[in-house]
C-alpha cells in the first residue's frame, strides 16, 4: 500500500509467545494482546500455505501505531493511498484505530479524507 520497500517482515505475535527463530530473512516481531491481535486477520494462500495477514485497514492503523518506527510519512501515504484504492472505509478504520488505541494520532490525517 505505500511506494516503499521494507526491508523487513513484520511479524505480530501474543506477548506471552515465545519468539520465533527466523534465518533465512530479516524479521521484527511486534507483540500484541488481545483484539489488536486477533482482530482484521484475513487468510492468504502462499505457495498452498494459509498465512495469515492483517486487512488493509488494520495495517495501516499498525503504521500509526509504529510511526516513530516507520516514519509519519509511510503511515500517511498507506492511508491516502489505501483510501484512493478503496481497500477500507471510513467506519473499519476508526474501528481498529479505537482497538489499537490511536484514534488521536489518525483523527486529523482521517478528517483530511473525509474533506
Amino acid at each position: 500500500m505505500t511506494t516503499q520497500s521494507p526491508f523487513e517482515v513484520w511479524v505480530a505475535i501474543d506477548f506471552k509467545a515465545r519468539r520465533p527463530q527466523v534465518k533465512d530473512l530479516p524479521v521484527r516481531i511486534v507483540r500484541f494482546s488481545g483484539e489488536a491481535l486477533t482482530s482484521g486477520i484475513e487468510q492468504h494462500v502462499v505457495d498452498g500455505v494459509n498465512v495469515p495477514v492483517y486487512n488493509p485497514a488494520k495495517t495501516v492503523t499498525d503504521c500509526f501505531k509504529y510511526r516513530n518506527k516507520i516514519g509519519l510519512d509511510v503511515a500517511i501515504g498507506a492511508l491516502k493511498e489505501g483510501w484512493q484504492d478503496n481497500k477500507f472505509n471510513m467506519h473499519d478504520i476508526w474501528k481498529y484505530s479505537r482497538i489499537c488505541r490511536v484514534q488521536n494520532v489518525k483523527q486529523p490525517y482521517l478528517e483530511s479524507l473525509s474533506i
